[in-house]
């Protein structure tokens, strides 16, 4: 027993061996495999085909079963029967410590590639044979490896094989699954609930479209065992099937299948009579549920309609500005493009118009005239360059110039500004009363009365501590000493009105002037001498004497050295 399985584990790594041979082409390797797989299949051991998944020889065979369509038409019987030894060595086998790169890679690239297979060998007539060789290996992985039933029923190949208007390929996939479920009870029970609806929607999909009595009883018999095996399940799941009974009663009665017609119908009827309340509600709910779901998207568009809209609207003008900028963009570099153009087609003409000159010369007055076009040259380029300094030297003087009077008008508000903030502040303030008897807000009168006041108070009150005369000395000493500071105060204050009025004097004198353009010597000295600032300050020392010299007597005191008449 030990020396056959060394035989066979020689064998299959022969089989290795020859297949990394990479000079045989996709044919040689086919009828290669082929016959080493027969030849592996006879012992029929579980460990054979172990060593075969384990070293990679079935999924060599995958790989070139994925190629079929590519290959020639001839060799199409030698790949089916490839398929078919390459199903029966994946059944049965025990990949260990694989086991999960096994079933979640190599069995569904496996089922891909046979139902590649099968959709292609469909379209060819002499096809038939082959196409039902590949079913039948699809039906036998499907009984050993269940979790492959979601795959076939939701692949691609397998849906173009249901659309296929041959009787015969409809009725081998029937067959296929009726196969299936009758080998293995256990493999509906394995089944999601989604696999099943979608082998009951296959079923249902033949008996509505196909009208071959064949075809019809194998789906009628496919839907009852499913029933017997399953009844919890399927029943419900026929519940989505409306109409179906009527259908088996129009048009599938009197086919010679009678009974089987009648039992399905009656298992429609029965489970419709025994939940119709359960059903009635159900539609009922999925109508409110609708209705709610229905109403909810109209408010929301109605709602989003306004924004659709703005949003349309800005979008399209969006678009249209991009437009019209890749138009202006696109006639810009055509303007630049022609300017290019002519400035070539003007400077190939001028060559040519100078190379024909040229010819026209004698020789010894060629190089003249060669050094007078470059001398003409140079002069144009230095008189271009010279009016581009200039011009940005004027830009720069006009922005110096700008500069300064924007700085002077920044200097004319800033200085109003405080001016106007100065009085403000001056206004606000509340007027104060003066603790001393100043030159202005007293009159005669007034002085009379107070001087009145001061003797009654005197009279009333006598001192006792010196005499009359004493007293009236100390008050002419502190009034005379308050009014010289007064006249003190009093020539500061005099001092700034001078000043005041020499500004103001020249500011008159400087609005009078005439312009730079029309002034004579004779302006230009009155500027320099001081005879207009003197004229200004004797103005003003006489006003100021004539005023003191309509003051009372007491307002004279302490000032007979500051005035100077």
């Amino acid at each position: 027993m030990e020396l056959l399985e060394e035989e066979e584990e020689e064998e299959v790594l022969q089989l290795k061996k020859q297949l990394e041979d990479e000079e045989q082409d996709p044919e040689q390797r086919v009828q290669l495999l082929t016959r080493g797989l027969h030849k592996a299949l006879q012992t029929d051991s579980s460990a054979v085909k172990s060593g075969l998944y384990v070293s990679g020889v079935l999924s060599h065979c995958v790989l070139l079963l994925s190629r079929a369509p590519r290959m020639p038409r001839g060799s199409w019987g030698a790949v089916a029967a490839l398929a078919q030894l390459t199903s029966s060595c994946s059944v049965g086998v025990d990949p260990g410590r694989r086991s999960q790169a096994f079933h979640r890679l190599f069995l569904p690239s496996l089922m891909d590639g046979l139902l590649s297979l099968a959709s292609q060998l469909m379209r060819r007539a002499e096809g038939l044979s082959l196409f039902r060789k590949v079913m039948g290996s699809v039906g036998r992985l499907l009984r050993s490896h269940t979790c492959l039933t979601s795959q076939v029923l939701s692949s691609v190949h397998y849906e173009q094989i249901q659309m296929c208007d041959d009787v015969s390929v409809s009725l081998l996939c029937v067959q296929m699954w009726n196969q299936t479920c009758t080998a293995s009870r256990d493999f509906l029970s394995q089944l999601s609930d989604d696999s099943v609806l979608l082998l009951l929607n296959e079923a249902v999909g033949q008996l509505a479209v196909s009208a071959d009595a064949l075809v019809g009883g194998a789906s009628i018999r496919l839907i009852l065992l499913m029933a017997n095996q399953q009844e919890l399940r399927v029943q419900p799941l026929l519940l989505s099937f409306r109409g179906l009974d009527s259908l088996l009663d129009k048009d599938w009665t009197g086919r010679g299948f009678d009974q089987d017609v009648d039992q399905l119908i009656a298992l429609i009827q029965s489970d419709t009579r025994n939940r119709p309340q359960a059903c009635t509600e159900r539609v009922r709910a999925a109508c409110v549920i609708q209705t709610a779901w229905k109403s909810f998207q109209t408010r929301r568009r109605v709602k989003s309609l306004n924004r659709a809209v703005s949003t349309l609207q800005r979008r399209y003008r969006a678009r249209r500005r991009r437009q019209q900028k890749e138009e202006e963009q696109r006639w810009e570099e055509e303007l630049k493009y022609q300017v290019c153009v002519r400035r070539q087609q003007a400077r190939r003409e001028f060559h040519q118009k100078q190379r024909k000159l040229l010819q026209l010369l004698p020789p010894d007055q060629v190089q003249p005239y060669l050094q007078q076009c470059e001398r003409r040259a140079a002069v144009v380029i230095q008189s271009f360059w010279r009016g581009f300094r200039e011009r940005r030297r004027y830009d720069d003087n006009n922005t110096l110039r700008h500069t300064r009077a924007r700085q002077q008008a920044a200097r004319t508000l800033q200085r109003a500004v405080r001016r106007f903030l100065q009085r403000r502040r001056a206004a606000l303030v509340p007027p104060t009363t003066s603790f001393w008897i100043g030159q202005n807000g007293l009159t005669d009168s007034r002085r009379v009365e107070l001087k009145r006041q001061v003797e009654e108070h005197v009279s009333r009150h006598p001192s006792s501590r010196g005499s009359r005369q004493e007293c009236e000395r100390l008050h002419q000493e502190v009034l005379l000493l308050e009014l010289q500071r007064g006249g003190q105060r009093g020539r500061g204050q005099q001092r700034g009105e001078e000043l005041l009025a020499h500004t103001h004097t020249l500011l008159e004198l400087l609005r009078d002037a005439p312009p730079l353009s029309v002034v004579t010597m004779t302006d230009a000295d009155s500027f320099l001498s001081p005879s207009g600032h003197v004229a200004a300050r004797a103005r003003d020392s006489h006003n100021a004497a004539l005023q003191t010299s309509r003051l009372p007597w007491w307002r004279t005191l302490g000032e007979t050295d500051t005035i100077q008449p």
